[in-house]
């Protein structure tokens, strides 16, 4: 569904040298893009294609001419220009065969052919040479002119009549030869005689070897024209069928010779047309042929797609003109044609959508234009559902649908204006098969060529027309009844005389006039219509350049936002009307040859291959650029994005490689038809983009984004009707109308949703749906709905109660707006069943209270009619549930009867049911109750059951209880009687127990009075003040409180708690030397001190003085053993660091990546290069004093810092980090400085003051160097150069001693004993 376009036409002439010189022959440089023309006066004329670019229309070409030297009465008859010899090959009449060179202008003789010259035609291949001479030889040379064969064309027997050779030479376009794409065969028309009369046929020959591959049969071919195509496929040629007075046909035949196809040139009964030519376009897809009609020749451009040849596009010249035409062969839709006066058009096509804006598509097919309306139907052509019939082909149309109005307006091959007014769109069904038959309009305006044609409003057209071309002539009278020449734009009022008729087509009563025009100094090469302002619209000029025009004002050069510059020239140029903030603009859009993409002046996308605008509005806002990549992916994307410049400019956001492929990326959908194109969009909810693929049929896609976009604009509007028929048409998550309507709004306009979906089958499919997650967050995730703002609420509540509130909404607006019915009792169940967790026992009621009026026999209730039957609603609850939690939901209603339905109608076995409900009913109430609750697992329910059935049931009742451990507080509660209650508590401790929850066992021993229990609970849980306290109230004697107290105190102290011991021994025991030793032990050197002087004996204090000595002692030891493994740490740290950078700056002096080679690699190398062996650091035992052979090892690891146990490789890939934890590892403890800090008090308090320095030195000394290593080491890890000047560990020292001691890390130290 496409129409091709003229968007350029220039037309120059050649200056020939006598008014009697005519141009016959054409041939074309392709490296160079020039063309040469051989005139009747053996003159050759040189022109570039460039020329046509920069000169105006109508001028004279500047050409370069060379005379070709020849004989009196001899001149050229082929004509042809050799790539590899960058030479002109020319034939003539005495048989010369001439190679001009035209850089040197020397010809040379390189042949003569006997009986002339007739055809020269190069292989495509560039190595043969193909000719036929004037006596009906085909002869095939080399470009070196070394013949390899030679073939008679025509077959004529011995004896029969044979013309001379002047009668057997034809006209110049009268014989050719046509070469296949890859050069392998040729094909060649010649006479021959059969059954007393002179045919033709058409012969493939191999080029190779000369043999005849294969032949048609013998038809009356017309001018000897042949045309391969240059995919290879079909072989064009024209006949005229015998015995038929119609006009001729082109026929295609395949290379085996038979007959493929076929098509008539014009109408059946107009026998005057004859095809002069034929020619191929370099992409096989369009065939342009000169048609000779009774008053004019026609250029006629065909294009075929689902098994029709369509006419798209008709050119007139005057019969005198002798227009010639040719493809440029490396422009598919670039014609190049000629008049024998050497008037030179370049023509370049485009192919455009034939589907309008309202998804109207109008198909040109000569004088028809096929309409149908694809909103109804998807017919691709050449069906249609009605068409238009006009006087002559069709060679532009407008249309124009807007505020109710209808029209399209057509130019004709003949020059004239048609206009056709159709009725309302919802009445064209009525219209179907019917043929309407348009009248030209009455314009005595002269209008010209209209190139561009297009509606300002209703009742005005704004056009782009040329004057002065020599096949203005053959246009209406009024077209040349002007002296204008050049182009123009004018604008052109049109008036019907005849009333529209609402529901018919209007065909006849229209008018024209020019009502403006104004001269144009640069060609134009788009019109587009301007949404955003009334009788407006942008024109387009050579180079890109877009302006505004106002309807009787003309361009607009001065307003700067009218005015948009494409980097390159887009013969695609549409306009697009965005919301920007509530502000209605235009968007331009521009596309060119290459696939370049442009909005307003910016490159939006590199590989485009077609686009289209999609609205979700009726207000004609674009919401949507539809935008369809050469790699077949359509992106879909946001107008806002492109506005606010979300969207990647250039190539990048549309190139989908295979990574991306792979990746959740749905702003694009992969197109299974490689080529299509995208022709148009159904807007609004239909939410469709039409495609049309390379085999012609057409294909409609519903892209998700667009759906959803449709589905949040019909929430937005609240047409939840329409919003609901879109999810389930496209089988979209239920859950999106809730979640992008936002679920807390959805609960205030539930009463709205029910009626106006109406529907209770499709109500009921939204509740199944419904579940607790945000689809839009989820399934829909890929579309951002939260970014770009699409939430119509954006009322969010993270809680998981979005299922049963909304169901609920919807439950309450059934019973309050929608009348009593079967189905809404139904619904109702859904909502219920459906919820989280679901209402199984509330729809258990309501069906029981069905099953209850029906038992009541009361036929004539009205109630009874509006419900369904108790079974009909049973079986639809179990349909939605499991049928073994609706049993077990119906036992737990205490109901027998309606677990038995329920199990009946579950096709339970009654073997398995009958039985257990049997012996239920038999029970007393409460213990059924309590049967059923335990089945159920209701144990709160059972104890309290089981609680009220009496005292003779209390052991069941311990028994759950004991099995079921949180009901024990409910239990307390529950049982009144004392001596239960105790009972109930003591099994509660004892569970304690069992559960290793010793305190909270002795707590409620003692609640129960049992203190023994409740000793042994805390002595287990190793609570020695509870233990004391319990022998109390136990009433021990002394000697057993101090036996205890010996006990606890061994124990504690085994429990590595040799400061509680120690309150024990001193406080109950009385053991002051004991308590001492446990202090010392403890590290509680301070309290130590207290408790010997408290009791001033002199011994103790010795003790704790000789103890503090020793533990001084051997702190020293172990602080300077510290200080040299953090050297030792650092300088490997350093040495690895230094290597590992020399090795990174070789590797990138060579070109190569760090990051390609292997960590391990690396490693290992600048282990090799360090020079240092593997070395293991182990947890240190043992220490250089201890004060007690239990606690002198752990003791002495806590002042020497947590550090990381295991292994360092030397070369591994963590070495250097290994080595920075190793010394931040070394780091002292705050239990280390506390310790630290009381030990250096009790040094001074027993008057060492000596040791207490040397202590704090040592201390001092090896915490500066750790964390001076620490900064070193951090500093070093993020620089490239390690610079032994600037990270000098003497430097991180001094500064660390400096600023460090006032810090918190330093506390420890006394003021006393600070070196200044």
């Amino acid at each position: 569904m496409k129409n091709l376009k003229l968007y350029s036409e220039v037309s120059q002439n050649i200056q020939l040298h006598s008014t009697e010189e005519v141009v016959q022959f054409a041939a074309y440089d392709i490296d160079q893009s020039r063309l040469f023309f051989a005139s009747s006066a053996n003159f050759v004329y040189a022109l570039q294609l460039s020329s046509f670019q920069n000169g105006r229309a109508g001028s004279a070409l500047p050409v370069e001419v060379c005379s070709i030297d020849m004989e009196p009465g001899d001149f050229i008859t082929a004509f042809d220009y050799l790539a590899e010899k960058e030479s002109l090959l020319i034939g003539t009449s005495h048989g010369l065969l001439l190679l001009h060179n035209v850089e040197s202008d020397v010809t040379e003789l390189v042949g003569n052919i006997e009986g002339g010259v007739k055809c020269i035609s190069p292989s495509p291949t560039g190595d043969l040479l193909g000719l036929i001479t004037g006596l009906g030889q085909l002869l095939v040379m080399t470009y070196d002119w070394v013949l390899m064969y030679e073939r008679a064309l025509g077959e004529v027997p011995e004896g029969s009549y044979v013309r001379e050779a002047d009668d057997l030479s034809v006209t110049c376009g009268g014989i050719s030869i046509s070469w296949r794409g890859d050069g392998k065969y040729f094909a060649t028309m010649g006479e021959v005689y059969e059954s007393g009369c002179m045919s033709k046929k058409i012969k493939i020959w191999e080029s190779d070897s000369g043999a005849l591959q294969s032949s048609s049969e013998t038809k009356e071919f017309t001018q000897g024209i042949l045309e391969w195509m240059p995919s290879g496929a079909k072989i064009a040629a024209v006949y005229k069928r015998k015995s038929d007075d119609s006009s001729p046909s082109i026929a295609f035949f395949e290379r085996n010779g038979l007959e493929r196809s076929s098509f008539r040139i014009g109408e059946p009964e107009d026998a005057t047309e004859s095809c002069q030519t034929l020619k191929w376009n370099s992409a096989s897809d369009l065939l342009a042929g000169v048609v000779s009609c009774k008053t004019y020749d026609a250029i006629r451009v065909w294009f075929f797609s689902n098994n029709h040849w369509y006419l798209k596009q008709e050119i007139r010249y005057p019969r005198e003109a002798g227009v010639t035409v040719m493809w440029d062969p490396t422009k598919p839709l670039q014609l190049i044609c000629w008049t024998l006066s050497g008037q030179v058009s370049v023509r370049n096509f485009m192919w455009v959508t034939a589907v309008m804006e309202d998804s109207t598509a109008f198909v040109i097919d000569n004088s028809k234009i096929l309409v149908t309306p694809l909103s109804l139907s998807l017919m691709p052509p050449p069906m249609y559902l009605f068409s238009l019939s006009f006087s002559s082909a069709v060679r532009d149309i407008a249309y124009y649908s807007r505020n109710s109005k209808n029209c399209l307006a057509v130019f004709l091959s003949d020059g004239n204006l048609s206009f056709v007014e159709f009725p309302a769109p919802n009445n064209w069904e009525d219209l179907e098969g019917k043929d309407f038959i348009v009248e030209i309009s009455d314009c005595k305006t002269a209008l010209g060529s209209i190139v561009h044609l297009l509606w300002l409003d209703a009742h005005s057209l704004l056009c782009v027309s040329a004057y002065g071309s020599s096949h203005n002539k053959c246009l209406s009278s009024g077209a040349y009844e002007t002296e204008l020449h050049g182009s123009y734009l004018q604008e052109v009022e049109v008036v019907c005389h005849e009333d529209h008729v609402p529901d018919q087509v209007t065909c006849s009563g229209f008018k024209a006039s020019v009502t403006f025009q104004t001269l144009l100094e640069s060609p134009v090469l788009a019109l587009a219509w301007n949404p955003s302002k009334r009788d407006s619209a942008f024109v387009e000029f050579e180079g890109g350049k877009v302006l505004g025009f106002a309807s009787r004002s003309g361009i607009m050069e001065t307003r700067s936002d009218d005015s948009v510059c494409f980097p390159s020239t887009c013969p695609w140029v549409r306009v697009a009307q965005v919301d920007a903030s509530g502000v209605h603009k235009p968007l331009i859009c521009g596309l060119d040859d290459m696939g370049r993409l442009y909005i307003n002046g910016k490159n939006l996308c590199n590989n485009c291959s077609s686009f289209s605008f999609y609205s979700e509005l009726a207000n004609e806002v674009v919401t949507h650029l539809i935008i369809l990549t050469k790699q077949d992916f359509l992106f879909i994307v946001d107008t806002k994005d492109v506005l606010q410049g979300d969207v990647a400019l250039g190539n990048v956001y549309f190139v989908i490689d295979g990574r991306r492929r792979d990746e959740e990326n749905m702003s694009y959908v992969n197109i299974w038809e490689r080529g299509a194109k995208v022709i148009g969009v159904l807007n609004g909810d239909e939410a469709a983009v039409i495609l049309q693929t390379m085999r012609g049929n057409l294909e409609c896609i519903y892209p998700r984004k667009l759906v959803l976009s449709s589905i949040t604009n019909a929430l937005a509007q609240q047409r939840f009707k329409d919003a609901l028929n879109l999810v389930r048409r496209h089988r979209i998550d239920f859950n999106v109308i809730v979640d992008l309507y936002g679920w807390q709004a959805f609960l205030h306009s539930a009463v709205e949703f029910v009626e106006q979906v109406n529907n209770l089958n499709h109500v009921t499919e939204f509740v199944c749906a419904m579940k607790n997650e945000d689809v839009t967050e989820t399934v829909y995730k890929k579309f951002s709905f939260s970014k770009k703002g699409d939430k119509v609420f954006q009322v969010k509540d993270r809680c998981s109660n979005k299922v049963s509130s909304v169901l609920l909404a919807i439950r309450k607006a059934l019973e309050e707006h929608i009348p009593e019915s079967p189905s809404r009792e139904l619904c109702i169940l859904t909502t219920l069943a459906r919820s989280d967790p679901p209402a199984i026992e509330e729809s258990l009621l309501r069906i029981k209270s069905v099953r209850e009026m029906e038992l009541l026999n009361s036929s004539d209730d009205i109630r009874k009619k509006s419900c369904p039957s108790a079974e009909e609603a049973l079986k639809h609850l179990l349909w939605l549930l499991d049928s073994d939690a609706v049993f077990e939901a119906a036992l737990g209603l205490y109901d027998l009867n309606l677990a038995a339905i329920v199990a009946l109608n579950s096709q339970r076995d009654p073997k398995e049911f009958l039985p257990y409900l049997q012996e239920l009913e038999k029970m007393p109430e409460s213990l059924m109750h309590f049967k059923i609750d335990i089945k159920l697992q209701r144990f709160d329910s059972a104890l309290r059951n089981i609680v009220s059935a009496g005292d003779g049931y209390f052991p069941d009742c311990m028994n759950l209880i004991k099995k079921n451990p949180q009901l024990f507080p409910l239990g307390l509660q529950l049982i009144t009687d004392p001596e239960k209650k105790q009972a109930v508590l003591e099994a509660w401790a004892d569970h304690l127990i069992d559960e290793k929850r010793f305190e909270d066992a002795a707590t409620t021993y003692l609640c129960c009075c049992k203190l023994e229990k409740a000793s042994k609970a805390y002595r287990e849980c190793g609570d020695w003040s509870g233990v004391l306290r319990v022998g109390a109230l136990m009433k021990l004697g002394k000697d057993e409180i101090l036996k205890l107290a010996y006990e606890l105190c061994e124990e504690v102290n085994a429990l590595g708690k040799p400061a509680e011991a120690a309150k024990i021994a001193l406080e109950y025991c009385r053991d002051i030397s004991g308590g001492i030793s446990l202090l010392v032990n403890a590290r509680e050197w301070e309290e130590a001190l207290r408790v010997s002087f408290l009791h001033t004996e002199d011994d103790r204090i010795s003790v704790v003085k000789s103890s503090a000595l020793e533990c001084a002692s051997g702190l020293v030891s172990e602080f300077k053993e510290s200080i040299e493994k953090v050297g030792k740490y650092l300088t490997r740290y350093l040495a690895v660091r230094q290597r590992r950078l020399l090795l990174a700056a070789k590797l990138k002096s060579e070109e190569r990546s760090v990051v390609d080679l292997d960590d391990d690699t690396a490693s290992e190398a600048s282990s090799n290069l360090s020079g240092m062996s593997a070395y293991t650091l182990g947890t240190r035992r043992g220490s250089a004093a201890s004060v007690s052979s239990s606690t002198a090892t752990s003791r002495a690891r806590d002042l020497r810092r947590q550090r990381k146990s295991g292994k360092i490789r030397a070369g591994s890939a963590g070495e250097e980090m290994a080595l920075v934890d190793h010394l931040k590892g070394m780091r002292m403890t705050e239990g280390g400085k506390r310790e630290l800090k009381s030990l250096l008090i009790c040094l001074v308090t027993v008057g060492e003051m000596e040791s207490a320095q040397k202590l704090q030195q040592t201390a001092e000394n090896f915490q500066v160097s750790q964390v001076a290593a620490v900064e070193l080491a951090h500093d070093t890890v993020s620089s490239e150069n390690v610079d032994e000047e600037v990270y000098c560990f003497e430097r991180y020292a001094q500064k660390t001693r400096s600023t460090a001691r006032d810090s918190d890390d330093f506390s420890w130290m006394l003021k006393v004993f600070i070196s200044p």
